[in-house]
């Protein structure tokens, strides 16, 4: 995967979780989250915080951690 198709898919998605990208592209979250910071130093993607889930209090960190696209 490159970044040019992250990229892409933020552009296609505007919001997606960690974990949805890590399914999409069957990708490691700490390899995405490298790729993503890139993203986020050149002003194109903004990382959000979720809510904790408040029906199963058991989410993993990646099902709550938002990015969307900037552009």
């Amino acid at each position: 995967m490159l970044l040019q198709d992250l990229q892409t898919y933020l552009k296609q998605h505007h919001r997606a979780s960690l974990h949805e990208i890590e399914q999409h592209f069957h990708t490691d979250a700490d390899a995405l989250r490298g790729m993503l910071n890139q993203l986020i130093r050149k002003g194109r993607v903004q990382k959000t915080e979720g809510s904790k889930c408040t029906h199963c209090c058991q989410c993993a960190p990646e099902a709550i951690e938002f990015y969307e696209w900037m552009n």
